[in-house]
Formats: structure tokens, C-alpha cells, sequence
């Protein structure tokens, strides 16, 4: 179908999470890490009222008044239907990603924030940081369920932030070291990771909110180790925070096994779970090197820039 205008063109980052997990969910902060590993959405205008996406995961095509949904693609035709009314035409969208969706770096939170971007660009609204970000919260939580925001949050600002989303607060830090990122060879949806955990702990309540107390405080800990840029310090709170982790039941013995080897890599401060668990990976900060071929290890540093136009 021909087109009718220029092509917008939005990427943002993908994003691990440094510490925080599963209690910022329930009052406390996060510290989470844009990485510099991007997704693209190109989205050419067209001269009908359909739409087409075409990524790695396959093509879906649909009447933009009434999108159809599709498994591979569920965030971007959340984004789709949430802006359908305000579009003025049909349109292609093309996603290209510097990494597999299979990898815990925040693809799908990356790739709402593009899309929102380059729709809201493309209906005439306002593409700022802060706009994108919230609707691609709303996003991301009513398609799997629940969800922080902090991925979304990293992906939209960039560097490495300290999260809240309730108050919703988003403060970024100075900080300069890579991760070395260790994928355990499956995962588990966040939604349901935090599924089970509740029901692991459903007769402890109190104890479970000790564990996400104590959590917390090593985010507050590990913002201070930055801050003073202590990064042998740093490496011991996520060290601490692994094991925090396994208290709540998230590890797995592929997540140790990965663990224990990050911590053994020349450079390694420090090593933890990245994400809710269950699966997916682990991270060793300023470590160099991973010998164990079981397990596909990626380095990354911070991507310093969040949504770009």
C-alpha cells in the first residue's frame, strides 16, 4: 500500500535490573540499568486504515479500528488499540532488536516504549519522555497483569535509575561498569514468578514482608556504594541481595551454578539474579569472561540515552 508521509522511527534501550526486586512491588525502590542493547520501531504511514508489523517473531496484520490480537506482538497492539481513535491513517510497523526476546533484557518493555513513541508521533500527540513512560506502564501492566514499571522506566530515561512507582519517583545515578549477563537457558513470566511466590508465603505474610524490607535496604545500600562510587561495595550488596533472593524462593540451581561461577571470573565484584527469577539471568558486575559454554554470557555497559526519535 503506498505511503502517505515520512517514516518515524523510535528506539530505546533494554534494561537489567540491579536490585529491587519483588519489593518494589510493595512500597520500596528499585535500582535498574539501561543497557546498550536497542530496539527499533519504524513505522511508515500507509493509505488505508490497516496496520502491519513485521519483526524476527513473524508478520501480523489488521484493521486499525478493531486490532486483532496475536500472541508475538500483545504489547504493541495494546499500544495500537489504546491509540487507534487518534491515528490518521493505516501504517507499517517494522521491529528490529539488537537482542533475543528470549534474553531477560526487557524487550517487551523496550519495545512498548518505542511503539508509544512512534504512535503517539505519528497522531500528533506529544512524544515526551515522561507521557511515554506512564502509558507504557499501563501497557505493560494490563497485558501481563503486573508489573513495576522499572524496566519501562529505564528504557524510557536511559542510564541507570533509582525507581518507585508509588509515589512514583525516577531518579538516575552516576555510575560508569559493565555486567557480564548470563542467560540460564529458559524463564518464567514475571507475572508468574510473583504468582508463586505468594502462594509459597501465603502463611508468613510477616516474614515475607521482613524479606522485602530487607530487600529494600540494600537497594538504599547499593545507591550509597554508587553514589560514593565504592564499587567493591556494590558488589557486595548484590552478592547480599542473591541470597535474599534465595530466601524468597526465585533461585534456581542453574541460577546458582551461574552464580557461584560469575563470582569465581577474574574482575567479578559481585554477582545476583537479574529480574523476578525462576529462570532467565544472572549478572556479574565487571566481570570479564565465562567459561562455561552451557550458558550464552553477553557483556554490557549503560546505554546513558533512553527513548530516541
Amino acid at each position: 500500500m503506498p505511503a502517505r508521509g515520512p517514516s518515524i522511527t523510535a528506539g530505546a534501550p533494554g534494561s537489567l535490573m540491579l536490585l529491587g526486586e519483588h519489593a518494589v512491588l510493595h512500597g520500596h525502590r528499585a535500582l535498574v540499568m539501561a543497557v546498550n542493547r536497542r530496539i527499533r520501531v519504524a513505522l511508515t504511514p500507509r493509505a488505508d486504515a490497516r496496520f502491519r508489523i513485521e519483526s524476527a517473531l513473524g508478520t501480523h496484520e489488521s484493521e486499525v479500528s478493531d486490532p486483532a490480537p496475536h500472541p508475538a506482538f500483545r504489547f504493541i497492539v495494546e499500544a495500537i488499540s489504546r491509540a487507534r481513535v487518534a491515528l490518521p491513517s493505516g501504517f507499517e510497523l517494522r521491529v528490529e532488536s539488537e537482542f533475543s526476546h528470549e534474553i531477560g533484557f526487557g524487550s517487551s518493555a523496550a519495545v512498548t516504549v518505542a511503539t508509544v513513541a512512534a504512535l503517539r508521533r505519528f497522531a500528533g500527540l506529544g512524544a515526551e519522555v515522561d507521557a511515554v513512560r506512564d502509558e507504557a506502564i499501563e501497557i505493560v501492566r494490563a497485558v501481563q497483569g503486573r508489573g513495576s514499571g522499572a524496566d519501562v522506566a529505564a528504557s524510557a530515561h536511559g542510564g541507570i535509575l533509582l525507581y518507585r512507582p508509588e509515589p512514583r519517583e525516577v531518579r538516575r545515578l552516576s555510575a560508569d561498569f559493565s555486567l557480564l549477563a548470563v542467560y540460564c537457558g529458559y524463564k518464567t513470566p514475571t507475572a508468574e514468578v510473583i504468582r508463586r511466590v505468594e502462594a509459597a508465603w501465603r502463611d508468613r505474610p510477616d516474614a515475607l514482608r521482613d524479606l522485602y524490607a530487607r530487600i529494600g535496604a540494600l537497594v538504599e545500600a547499593g545507591v550509597s556504594a554508587l553514589e560514593r562510587d565504592d564499587l567493591t561495595s556494590f558488589g557486595a550488596t548484590l552478592n547480599n541481595a542473591h541470597a535474599l533472593m534465595a530466601d524468597l524462593g526465585v533461585s534456581t540451581p542453574e541460577l546458582d551454578t551461574i552464580v557461584s561461577h560469575l563470582r569465581q571470573q577474574p574482575g567479578c565484584l559481585g554477582a545476583k539474579i537479574s529480574g523476578s527469577g525462576m529462570g532467565d539471568c544472572a549478572i556479574g558486575l565487571d566481570a570479564k569472561t565465562f567459561s562455561d559454554a552451557r550458558f550464552p554470557a553477553e557483556t554490557v555497559f549503560t546505554d546513558p540515552h533512553g527513548l530516541l526519535i
